[in-house]
């Protein structure tokens, strides 16, 4: 790999020559500007506002624009005559936990090679002190002509080094969080700790930039003179009601659907729908003109049966009380036929048994 800058690391008295070199490369799809009657590419010239004459490099220098507009020219030899002591060096100032670096100031990232032979014992010593110790390095050093802060760490059996923002380059959240406040219930933290478990751990290198592959796809199709396939767009996603509840459920079944697992109920819930907000005024429009349609046929109908059987209502109840008391008097009656009937029978027995007894006395 071809270095960018070459140096050295300081560690309090020990100097280690390196060579600074990228860690990260783009595999972005870059496009030229053409113009689309008769394709020709489009070029930039620098040109003098002044002269409206266009400049070569060598005729471009830089400038400060002041507030006013002012133009204060500053030169390279300026720039050098500053007291830059980082200029050549990466001068390591603190080790730390790793956990004290904030994630937003993390910026470009390369690798630090050792320059040379004699570089490879203190590279070495360097490297390992890292790895005991679980600590990252806090160091400055100068590129592109400016001073920048950076962290060492270990990468393999690489020393690799982040470039960090400066601290008052990263701007405070204040206005970015939601201003009203919001309440989070238990159910719901449990179905999004459900749904972070089925989702479970990834295999970064597993990941891939999809859309550059159907950029590249396009490309060729395009180069080969094929007709290329429309991808199919998702449903549209404005205009609906979530009820986030039944967007985690969905979200936990499609993930074990999406393992292989047999998605089955969560939390013995059903499965809620996320309704449309033009469906949901619709229905609900329709719902309400039936319920008031229904209320008033029924109305009506309590009213008509008033008017024409006022005294229906009594009649029945005079009815049914007359039919109680009959149907009770004939049951007392049959009971008390049936037991006088038992009763004769009884002493015609009783007679008929008498003579015998007689007879044998």
């Amino acid at each position: 790999m071809r270095s960018i800058w070459n140096g050295a690391i300081s560690f309090g008295l020990v100097s280690i020559p390196i060579k600074l070199v990228n860690a990260t490369e783009s595999h972005s799809i870059s496009f030229r500007q053409i113009h689309l009657a008769d394709g020709g590419r489009i070029r930039y010239r620098k040109v003098c506002e002044l002269d409206e004459q266009e400049v070569t490099a060598a005729e471009i220098g830089k400038a400060y624009e002041d507030a006013d507009g002012t133009m204060i020219p500053i030169t390279d030899e300026d720039l050098a005559s500053l007291p830059l002591p980082t200029a050549k060096t990466i001068e390591i100032v603190a080790f730390v936990p790793a956990t004290e670096i904030d994630p937003l100031q993390m910026d470009a990232a390369y690798y630090l090679s050792a320059n040379g032979v004699p570089a490879a014992k203190p590279y070495t010593l360097l490297r390992e002190a890292l790895k005991r110790s679980q600590k990252v390095a806090v160091a400055k050093y100068a590129l592109r002509g400016r001073e920048r802060l950076g962290m060492l760490r270990v990468v393999d059996d690489v020393i690799a080094m982040h470039g960090l923002l400066w601290p008052d380059e990263i701007r405070a959240t204040d206005g970015v969080a939601p201003e009203s406040d919001v309440t989070v219930r238990d159910a719901e933290l449990d179905l999004a700790d459900a749904l972070m478990a089925t989702l479970g751990e990834v295999d970064m290198d597993t990941l891939h930039d999809d859309y550059r592959e159907a950029v590249e796809t396009l490309i060729a199709s395009k180069a080969s003179g094929e007709a290329l396939q429309p991808a199919t767009s998702g449903e549209p996603g404005g205009g609906k009601v979530i009820d986030l509840i039944a967007a985690l459920e969905n979200s936990v079944r499609a993930a074990k659907e999406a393992r292989g697992e047999e998605p089955g109920e969560v939390e013995g819930t059903p499965v809620a729908k996320v309704t449309s907000l033009a469906g949901r005024k619709k229905s609900g429009g329709t719902g309400a003109k039936k319920k008031a349609a229904s209320a008033a046929t029924s109305t009506g109908r309590k009213a008509a049966a008033k008017k024409t059987t006022p005294g229906r209502t009594p009649a029945k109840k005079t009815t049914a009380r007359s039919s109680t008391k009959s149907a009770t008097k004939k049951t007392t009656a049959n009971t008390a036929a049936k037991t006088a009937k038992s009763a004769t029978g009884t002493k015609q027995a009783a007679r008929k048994a008498s003579p015998k007894k007689r007879a044998s006395a």
